[in-house]
């Protein structure tokens, strides 16, 4: 019983941790990535369609990205799309077939914003996994009432869904730390 309620808690805790490493990817970090452009999306015959679905994005060079649409009528409204996200603060150019997106050099003043937005995305993350725990131990505490553990039991699934969650709670901090000295980098 113990162990279904860490694996259902872990797998809770895994999905948090993923959410978080693709909210960081979607963060500017001043050389050209393709997976900034992630949350673009673009008006295709009237449905909102990611970016990635209606083109082909490359990083041919470290400060350029290029984006080639299937189709060319659809290339004014990616542009559009890509001003339109500020958070992205790009300028993209098009000749008729290609967009082409020059990634700026970075301000200090900007990374430093771009840290502390990575690090409010962190603690989120820690907030979802410290929710994941409560809601183990609330399982745990829950099965200890109604028998179906005993108490030496349930206080050892405690102590374990601890130990679970300082490991998931170190593995954010770790990544990041990466996404910071990332940022930083000049």
């Amino acid at each position: 019983m113990i162990d279904e309620i860490l694996a259902e808690t872990e797998q809770h805790m895994t999905t948090a941790l993923q959410a978080l490493q693709r909210d960081l990817s979607g963060i500017r970090t001043g050389r050209a990535v393709t997976s900034i452009l992630d949350g673009v999306r673009i008006s295709y015959y009237g449905t909102p369609t990611p970016l990635n679905q209606v083109a082909t994005v490359s990083a041919p060079e470290t400060r350029l990205l290029v984006i080639k649409p299937y189709e060319n009528r659809i290339i004014g409204d990616i542009e559009k799309a890509i001003r339109a996200d500020a958070s992205l603060g790009l300028n993209p150019s098009n000749d008729g077939h290609i967009i082409r997106l020059p990634i700026p050099e970075l301000t200090g003043e900007r990374r430093i914003e771009l840290t502390k937005v990575a690090r409010h995305r962190a603690e989120e993350g820690r907030v979802a996994v410290r929710h994941a725990r409560r809601d183990g131990l609330d399982l745990i505490d829950e099965a200890q009432k109604e028998g179906e553990v005993s108490e030496d039991e349930a206080r050892g699934g405690h102590e374990r869904m601890e130990l679970l969650t300082s490991d998931f709670v170190k593995r954010i901090d770790a990544i990041i730390k990466s996404k910071e000295s990332e940022i930083l980098e000049v």
